[in-house]
């Protein structure tokens, strides 16, 4: 692995993007495990990208308008939903032992829709990935391997890292009700905003 291309991951992974919002909102919602499920779900969302780019599915994906644009709008409609319950959901801000809490499953089903439904992945992943490959080389499917599991691991523990910082400032943040409330609206604006960027987003 060269340091080009673990800084270069680490820059990407490390920029806020939806899976950093719904990892910080798992964690100060539902607390440090809470959080580190949800970084296990965005980074099994990303396994299917993986696997789309070193089959050559990318590249359908990377020639065919309709596909790219299905798959870009079912995601844009996912984080409106996200929005939208975001914001109805007044609970999930709030320590209640009355509210159930979401089972591991739901929140790792969540991250994984997420980052499956985000076309830019694919993208990414073909684009990126074979600039550190050798073109024709017998191995490059393992060196292809190699490196997006290093990209998935990365992933995985920055989210981790945001997921445990946003649990150390819970009891601050959501013990003053007027913050609740305004993180509650930055959340779902926040998806908002991404949905509307995704929208507008060319291949």
């Amino acid at each position: 692995m060269s340091i080009e291309f673990f800084l270069t991951t680490l820059v990407i992974v490390a920029t806020p993007g939806t899976g950093v919002l719904y990892t910080l909102a798992a964690a100060i919602s539902r607390g440090t495990r809470a959080g580190i499920v949800a970084a296990f779900g965005c980074t099994l969302g990303t396994l299917p990208h993986m696997i789309a780019a070193i089959t050559g599915l990318a590249a359908l994906m990377h020639t065919s308008a309709v596909a790219f644009q299905t798959v870009k709008y079912a995601g844009v409609a996912y984080l409106l939903y996200m929005a939208w319950r975001t914001l109805r959901d007044k609970s999930s801000f709030a320590v209640d032992e009355q509210v159930a809490p979401k089972t591991a499953l739901k929140v790792i089903g969540s991250g994984v829709l997420i980052n499956l439904l985000n076309p830019k992945l694919t993208i990414f992943f073909f684009a990126f990935l074979p600039q550190f490959v050798t073109p024709g080389a017998p191995d490059a499917v393992w060196r292809m391997l190699e490196l997006s599991s290093i990209f998935m691991l990365l992933t995985f523990v920055v989210f981790v890292v945001y997921g445990i910082f946003a649990a150390a400032v819970r009891n601050q943040v959501i013990s003053r009700p007027g913050v609740v409330t305004w993180m509650r609206r930055g959340f779902a604006g926040s998806y908002a905003l991404l949905a509307g960027r995704l929208a507008i987003q060319d291949r």
